[in-house]
């Protein structure tokens, strides 16, 4: 029998903040997005908790390569040389040599980064499979269709596993705690392309999928109203963002009013606890950066 489990990685302290997805059959155990090194110790303990360590596990594959999807994975290929990680083209190089990714995340996180993340170490590359999208991957009972799926970033990719009806998607979908209606956008830099990002979405709708697993975090049961709500809130901040850039505030003055406007627009539907952990996770201040850097990138473009 097929499975889907839901790893928490507990990460930082927060529960429902990183899942990790582990895929089991008869003949197979996988884990899609393994998350962070600084949440290792909690993974190897979850996946305990299912009868299965590191040792048993056959691939990872990889929705994209930001570091709280990612970054695990060298150091489970220390453990688990054997390990098959599933990665889109456009990020491949970045797991075998991950010095640019790495001094381009510092440029976000400064100081913060190691404590955040903990150590990203390169992915040999004899054990990357390198993806395009439209693949099928087969292992054993269990089947997985590819989907490139950029918008969020251009190394991203769905998986969807048609037996379980349910697509990995990621970032794609946004932020959802379990299902809730609220579902917030993540939009750091630098690969924000809302155009790319629509179409992403029709592909992933095309699926008719039953669930959808997000990585923060969990399973969302109504695919369709998901995808739905997510899509305009994404546009209403993309807009916002566009009028704060017209508006010609000073980057500080930017930045706390979209925090500000999105902080009203949750308050709506949230509880203040769940105003903290969505803005936890959602780290609305790269958000607006990457929001600002698409409208910046189309500004130039068309004067």
């Amino acid at each position: 029998m097929n499975s889907i489990v839901t790893l928490d990685l507990d990460w930082q302290g927060r529960p429902r903040a990183i899942a990790s997805a582990l895929l089991r059959s008869r003949d197979f155990r996988a884990l899609v997005d393994p998350g962070p090194a600084s949440t290792l110790q909690n993974l190897r303990e979850q996946l305990a908790a299912h009868h299965c360590s590191v040792a048993d596990l056959q691939a990872i594959f990889l929705t994209h390569i930001h570091l709280d999807h990612a970054g695990a994975t060298g150091s489970l290929l220390q453990e688990n040389p054997h390990l098959q990680v599933f990665v889109h083209a456009r990020g491949a190089d970045h797991m075998a040599d991950p010095s640019n990714l790495l001094a381009s995340a510092e440029r976000l996180y400064g100081n913060e980064m190691r404590r955040l993340f903990g150590d990203f170490l390169p992915v040999p590359r004899e054990n990357l499979h390198v993806l395009a999208g439209g693949e099928t991957l087969s292992f054993g009972s269990r089947k997985l269709q590819v989907l490139y799926t950029p918008g969020h970033a251009f190394h991203h990719v769905t998986y969807f596993d048609p037996a379980e009806g349910v697509a990995f998607v990621g970032d794609t979908t946004g932020i959802s705690i379990e299902g809730h209606p609220f579902v917030l956008p993540a939009t750091p830099p630098p690969d924000i392309n809302i155009e790319l990002w629509d179409a992403s979405l029709d592909a992933i709708g095309k699926l008719q999928p039953r669930q959808l697993f997000l990585t923060h975090f969990g399973f969302s049961d109504q695919p369709a109203r998901h995808i739905a709500h997510y899509r305009e809130r994404l546009h209403h901040w993309s807009d916002f963002a566009a009028g704060i850039l017209r508006a010609g505030h000073d980057d500080q003055q930017a930045i706390e009013a979209f925090v500000r406007e999105v902080t009203h627009e949750a308050s709506a539907t949230l509880s203040a606890e769940e105003i903290s952990q969505y803005g936890f996770v959602g780290a609305l201040n790269l958000s607006w950066l990457g929001l600002a850097r698409y409208h910046r990138k189309r500004m130039a473009s068309h004067p």
